[in-house]
């Protein structure tokens, strides 16, 4: 059942996103609060991204993709390919669609303003904003298995997840710090990834070849549409959970692409330092050497940095959606309340009583309700699109 939704929903979006390009190819796209476009990719990336991206490859994805007699699935191409393709380029034009939706199209048609669906859609946001958080706290004593055993989630741990979700609460009272976050948090990923490849003892030559494996992704692209396995699904029920909020969180600095120029900065742009990244480790995976002490560290605090960077775009989001606002509740009871409420929520994430997949099902619903609305409601608004979200149409 799972796997027809989310196969359902992934085809749906690629569909819906070839329509957008080819129907509104040159429209000049531009938020409410447009920035330069590094400033926007680096909110995006950091945005978009979370501390999967730091913890699963090495320690989990390319054992589980080298391991073929386990799962045969993955008998085509390289783990590498593998980690790019759950992780880079394609999956992007998710959050394509939904940028250029709440640039072009939701100004016009106020789809969220609806007092349900804005209920729904803010549900949506904190649930997967706590996943995050869970899957910060699951995964950190093995990377720092320097406190405890390297398993079990030691008091400590839901200290530190804790004082996260604080710090990212303060970061989302000003628009200023989640800007000066993102952007510094994607410069300290870049010194990472050049750090773990000095560590690593790389030439130029072995990040090349090692790198050539992602050409594995590309010439088997068309099968990493729907899911490969149980594991696939789960990434791709993630990146829908994620693709409302961040389009919805990010259009508001796209400053001026054309809708054209947009798809592509979301395909390639993230998409380069991903590869670098899951490069310098494929090659720590190839090669045995191992990242017990410093790299470790390293890892976890950038990984700190990404949990971080996530909630606080997600906390500024649905405070202003609901309009739980530090003007309307005061710092302290703001913070204090988004930190508390997201922490309880992560532990239920940790537990296992919700799951990721729920959530993005339900980002599937909201996609063909508001698919529905637009065409059977709102289907005169759709005419004359000015792209610009500052000015909408009336």
């Amino acid at each position: 059942m799972l796997t027809s939704i989310i196969s359902f929903g992934v085809i749906l979006a690629f569909v819906l996103v070839a329509i957008c390009v080819i129907k509104w190819w040159n429209l000049p796209l531009t938020g409410v609060t447009p920035v330069p476009l590094f400033t926007f990719i680096a909110i995006l990336f950091t945005s978009g991204l979370d501390v999967g991206l730091i913890m699963f490859p090495l320690a989990f994805d390319y054992p589980l993709y080298a391991d073929t007699a386990t799962e045969p699935a993955y008998a085509f191409t390289n783990p590498l390919a593998l980690e790019f393709g759950f992780w880079g380029f394609l999956i992007w034009a998710f959050y394509f669609l939904t940028t250029f939706y709440f640039c072009a199209i939701e100004p016009r048609v106020k789809f969220f303003d609806i007092p349900f669906v804005k209920l729904l859609n803010n549900i949506v946001i904190i649930t997967t904003c706590a996943f995050t958080g869970a899957l910060f706290l699951i995964y950190m004593p093995y990377y720092i298995a320097e406190v405890g055993d390297g398993e079990t989630i030691l008091p400590v741990f839901y200290l530190i997840c804790f004082l996260v979700i604080l710090v990212a609460a303060f970061s989302s009272t000003d628009l200023k710090f989640v800007r000066v976050l993102s952007v510094s948090s994607t410069i300290l990923f870049l010194l990472l990834i050049l750090y773990m490849f000095l560590n690593a003892g790389m030439s130029v030559g072995d990040l090349a070849s090692t790198g050539s494996n992602i050409g594995g992704y590309f010439t088997n692209i068309h099968k990493f549409i729907i899911p490969l396995t149980d594991y696939h699904e789960f990434y791709l029920f993630w990146w829908f959970a994620w693709s409302i909020m961040i389009g919805q969180f990010v259009s508001r600095f796209v400053g001026g692409l054309k809708t054209w120029q947009l798809l592509a900065s979301l395909l390639v742009f993230p998409s380069i330092p991903l590869a670098l990244w899951f490069t310098v480790l494929y090659y720590y995976h190839l090669n045995g050497i191992g990242t017990a002490g410093f790299p470790n560290w390293a890892m976890t605090i950038v990984g700190i940095v990404f949990v971080i960077n996530s909630f606080d775009s997600l906390i500024r989001l649905y405070t202003d959606n609901l309009n739980l606002t530090t003007e309307r509740f005061g710092t302290v009871s703001y913070v204090l309340a988004n930190a508390i409420g997201l922490f309880v929520l992560t532990l239920l994430f940790q537990s296992q009583w919700l799951q990721i997949q729920w959530v993005g099902s339900v980002v599937i619903v909201i996609y063909l309700l508001a698919l529905a609305y637009m065409f059977f409601v709102k289907r005169d608004r759709l005419s004359g699109l000015t792209g610009n979200a500052q000015t909408p149409a009336e």
